[in-house]
């Protein structure tokens, strides 16, 4: 299983709650997950009448599909029962929290699996801390060595 990870939105955001929904496709983006053909850059999860749509989750067109490939990063449907798709926007909406894509993989049965978070976004300050442990940590590792 190869897992496709967002690493800018942890140094981006603090994940309050993670979530595990199925993602609606079409044709050959399938086959382009699989090859690493995606981008998480500036894509983010909103709730629309009711249901979880992704938006500007870029998948690149399949080099083999025919004329008629789907537009790269038309907005799709995330698969989530209505009483979770509730609680998101419950919290949303009175926390003032964002929907982010924290990675996308192929599970065992071949279906392409997407992990949210429920985040709220990190300040200036927080983020140079953040640099400082990884640079701490990195240090620390090199003199083990």
């Amino acid at each position: 299983m190869r897992v496709f990870k967002n690493r800018k939105a942890s140094h981006n955001y603090f994940f309050i709650q993670e979530l595990e929904a199925g993602i609606v496709l079409k044709g050959s983006e399938i086959k382009s997950i699989r090859a690493g053909k995606i981008s998480f850059k500036d894509s983010y999860a909103g709730i629309e009448a009711g249901e979880a749509w992704l938006y500007s989750f870029h998948i690149s067109p399949y080099k083999y599909d025919s004329i008629f490939a789907p537009d790269p990063e038309r907005k799709r449907k995330l698969l989530l029962n209505r009483r979770e798709i509730k609680k998101i926007r419950n919290q949303m909406d009175e926390k003032g929290m964002t929907l982010i894509p924290v990675e996308i993989y192929i599970n065992d049965k071949g279906l392409a699996k997407i992990k949210i978070a429920l985040a709220k976004g990190k300040r200036q300050y927080d983020k140079r801390e953040d640099i400082k442990k990884k640079d701490v940590m990195r240090d620390m590792q090199r003199n083990l060595k």
